[in-house]
């Protein structure tokens, strides 16, 4: 363990969490749908949807403007994935703060990790185009492995790639809290995310409305857990 953080390792959610990708992500998703006829979907409601992958957007998105179909949905998933890797950070922006927290975080001798349901491949994209190629050590998607988030098992992977120990959870859904739950890891959601509820009914041990929060919520919590 650092010997001056009581953490080993912090793991991040992706889409809401590290960076706002709702622009992307809706650029994507209406493109996808105007080939396939459908009207487009107002950023504010693709917010709501994201958090289980590209596909299950998608099929969100064709619920939200007509009929939803495994045909339509095979037909408009190439597309929309094929739009999303050439745009995949134009109007993504890292959320304040979190860059210096991860400066101290790492400062301190803690390794960092990404934990998304986003493809790993779409999620190794979207991070090197925000110049985090180094920043990470390591990143487990929605496809890594045979399960995905709320499933335990990609959280549990993420800590294992960054050594071990005693590990954080940060995320802005129902879908990472559930995760951060069944894992038995301490689980922070952001106030400022994608999530589908109030972030007060998420079960997160906290909540933050900056990342200036995040290191002193993690000692915090270590010392209501001690």
């Amino acid at each position: 363990m650092p010997a001056d953080f009581p953490f080993d390792v912090v793991a991040f959610d992706l889409d809401g969490t590290l960076a706002d990708t709702a622009p992307d992500l809706t650029a994507a998703l209406n493109h996808a749908l105007g080939v396939l006829g459908r009207p487009p979907v107002p950023a504010e409601d693709v917010r709501h949807m994201v958090g289980h992958g590209a596909r299950a957007l998608l099929q969100k998105g064709l619920s939200a403007t007509g009929e939803m179909t495994d045909e339509l949905v095979e037909r408009g998933f190439p597309i929309f994935i094929d739009y999303y890797l050439d745009h995949i950070a134009d109007g993504t922006r890292i959320f304040p703060g979190l860059n210096a927290a991860l400066d101290r975080l790492a400062a301190r001798g803690v390794k960092l990790a990404v934990c998304t349901n986003k493809a790993e491949h779409l999620a190794r994209r979207c991070i090197d185009e925000l110049g985090w190629s180094d920043r990470f050590d390591a990143l487990v998607g929605g496809d890594t492995l045979p399960v995905r988030k709320p499933d335990p098992a990609p959280l549990f992977e993420a800590i294992a790639r960054c050594g071990g120990g005693r590990a954080a959870y940060v995320g802005d859904s129902i879908t990472d809290t559930d995760t951060g739950i069944a894992a038995n890891i301490p689980t922070i959601a952001v106030t400022f995310g994608f999530s589908d509820r109030p972030v007060d009914q998420l079960g997160a041990a906290a909540l933050i409305d900056h990342f200036d929060d995040l290191i002193p919520t993690l000692e915090r919590l270590a010392r209501a857990a001690a």
